[in-house]
C-alpha cells in the first residue's frame, strides 16, 4: 500500500507512517501542490498510489472515472495530523481488505 497525500493533509504524514504504509507520498514532493484534481488523480494512477484526501472532489471524480486510483476520504472534520495518523494505523487491516477489493472505489474514515 503506497498513499498519495493530497495538499489538505499535512506532508509530515508521510514521514510518521513510513514504518507501516511505505512508499507513501505527498503532491507537494511532486510539484503537484496547486495542480488541480484531476492532474493528482492522473499522476496517482500512473504511479499506483492510493489518494487520502479530506476532499470529496477524488471520491465524486472517481465515482464517474472509476479506478484506479483508489481514494482514503477522511471524514473527521477539521482533525489534527495525530488524528489521522491514528485513523490510518487503527484501520490498517481494513484499509488492507480495502486495497485487495477490486471492486471497492472508496474507504471513508471517520
Amino acid at each position: 500500500m503506497k498513499f498519495l497525500f493530497d495538499q489538505n493533509l499535512s506532508h509530515k504524514l508521510v514521514e510518521r507512517l513510513k514504518e507501516f504504509y511505505p512508499n507513501s507520498s505527498h503532491v507537494i514532493y511532486h510539484n503537484l501542490s496547486k495542480s488541480d484534481d484531476f492532474e493528482v488523480r492522473e499522476f496517482a494512477k500512473n504511479k499506483g498510489f492510493t489518494i487520502v484526501t479530506q476532499d470529496s472532489d477524488f471520491y465524486d471524480i472517481a465515482i464517474i472515472r472509476g479506478v484506479p486510483p483508489k481514494v482514503i476520504w477522511i471524514k473527521s472534520g477539521n482533525s489534527s495530523t495525530s488524528h489521522i495518523e491514528y485513523l490510518l494505523l487503527k484501520n490498517k487491516v481494513t484499509i488492507q481488505k480495502f486495497e485487495e477489493d477490486n471492486k471497492s472505489i472508496c474507504l471513508e474514515l471517520i
